[in-house]
């Protein structure tokens, strides 16, 4: 092999190199980006974990805020039925102590 022939595969083999070199630093730049976009991705999920725990957490609390009116009606009603059922035992009472008593004399 000659000095020429020798002088051309060693640019070959240059520009080969060039040519690498250059395929791997944009190798490089798209792992950063894979990299980065797999960390984003991951602050993403856990944004979106805490999102569904909040979520469930205030579901909860508004379920309990709209279940406290029919709580009250419910209660306000035994109220109501147990001082009506009062009333009227206790006025069954006086009658029958009325009654009882205009017998005694």
């Amino acid at each position: 092999m000659t000095d020429e022939e020798v002088a051309v595969k060693f640019e070959n083999h240059d520009q080969q190199i060039k040519s690498l070199k250059h395929r791997m630093d944009e190798q490089e730049e798209q792992g950063k980006s894979l990299s980065s976009l797999a960390l984003s991705v991951q602050k993403l999920a856990l944004s979106m974990e805490s999102m569904i725990e909040e979520q469930k957490s205030q579901g909860e609390r508004l379920a309990k805020l709209e279940s406290e009116p029919g709580e009250r009606w419910s209660g306000m009603t035994k109220t109501i039925f147990n001082t009506m059922v009062g009333a009227g035992s206790g006025a069954l009472a006086v009658g029958i102590i009325l009654l009882m008593a205009h017998y005694i004399k």
